[in-house]
């Protein structure tokens, strides 16, 4: 009898990369863990989900639309199912809005966490791998940080995904749960929503439109294309030790000034458009992760060089540009909504 994986967070940004990228490495005869599996998915569907973004595996997964903090609806699904192997990508991300109001975060990325894992151990799951971020290292000047080095999360995004990244490790030395962390850096690639920096630039570029910077656009960020990510989460899922984190990052810092007039290069538009507006409180200034532990004990290594992904990002985007234009508008209404309240 075929196993069952469970993906949460699949209609998502790097959720989605992810079911794609199994089911190809499928079709093109390569054998993962994942070969033979069933593919089952949960989403809760919220502004920034789409399940269009699984059209190319459509028919090849199933559905079912549920919070991961609903503890009943989550158990039966599990029941349901038993899965072997249980991949988290389902979070709130966008830390402005966790600014505005934490609540969502914590219950997202802490409340639907602690539901999983409780699931997970009444159902006998045979690992489970938390998606979570470099964000909650906090920021760093010099050098890069270890998987080791202490947390300390900036904002409220970033303390409800470490937090959560404490329960887990709590869960896996208090009932020995099969649990793996992955801490990624900032992922940019096609079909990321367009309230994230990258997609945001090109948005206002193609539209001739100012292009907000915070600050003077001095933070650094390593930027990671999404297919690497989930290359280096599929080897973790493979490979990985059962209660290890594993760092998943390329390299690759930019200054976000430096990205945008890269991307405003790229789209032969005048660097005037740049508008820079004031900062976000709390704003971390530079990112950066020592990736060797992944590399140098499961031999993954990113194979797409900034410059070479981003051109290949901002095609995508001029190619699909009623996609990422009906997505500014969802988003707008979804402010407005926001506000209202």
């Amino acid at each position: 009898m075929s196993k069952n994986i469970l993906i949460t967070g699949a209609a998502g940004f790097i959720g989605s990369e992810f079911l794609r990228t199994i089911k190809g490495q499928d079709k093109e005869g390569k054998k993962t863990c994942f070969s033979n599996m069933r593919i089952n998915v949960v989403d809760k569907l919220t502004y920034a989900a789409d399940l269009s973004r699984l059209d190319p595996v459509k028919g090849r997964y199933n559905f079912y639309k549920a919070d991961i903090s609903d503890k009943l609806r989550i158990e039966n699904i599990f029941m349901k199912l038993k899965p072997s192997i249980v991949v988290n990508f389902a979070a709130e991300s966008h830390v402005d809005r966790s600014i505005i109001d934490a609540s969502l975060f914590m219950r997202a990325n802490l409340i639907g966490v602690h539901v999983l894992l409780e699931c997970c151990r009444k159902f006998s799951v045979e690992k489970l791998i938390h998606v979570s971020t470099d964000e909650v290292y906090g920021e760093i000047e010099k050098g890069s940080f270890k998987e080791t080095d202490p947390l300390v999360p900036n904002s409220p995004y970033s303390a409800s995904k470490a937090a959560a990244d404490l329960l887990i490790q709590s869960y896996v030395r208090t009932y020995g749960l099969a649990a793996v962390i992955v801490r990624p850096s900032n992922n940019y690639g096609p079909w990321q929503f367009p309230e994230k920096f990258i997609p945001v630039v090109i948005y206002k570029a193609l539209r001739n439109e100012a292009v907000p910077v915070y600050a003077d656009g001095s933070n650094v960020r390593e930027w990671l294309y999404v297919n690497d990510c989930v290359n280096g989460i599929i080897r973790v899922a493979e490979r990985g030790k059962i209660g290890q984190v594993y760092n998943i990052g390329s390299g690759e810092e930019k200054k976000n000034i430096d990205v945008a007039k890269l991307i405003l290069k790229a789209l032969s538009k005048p660097e005037s458009l740049i508008k820079f507006v004031k900062d976000r409180p709390g704003h971390d200034l530079r990112y950066s992760l020592d990736s060797r532990k992944i590399m140098n004990s499961l031999g993954w290594r990113p194979d797409v060089d900034f410059e070479k992904g981003l051109f290949s990002v901002i095609r995508w985007y001029k190619d699909n540009y009623p996609w990422l234009k009906k997505r500014v508008v969802n988003l707008r209404s979804y402010w407005k909504r926001v506000y209202q309240a």
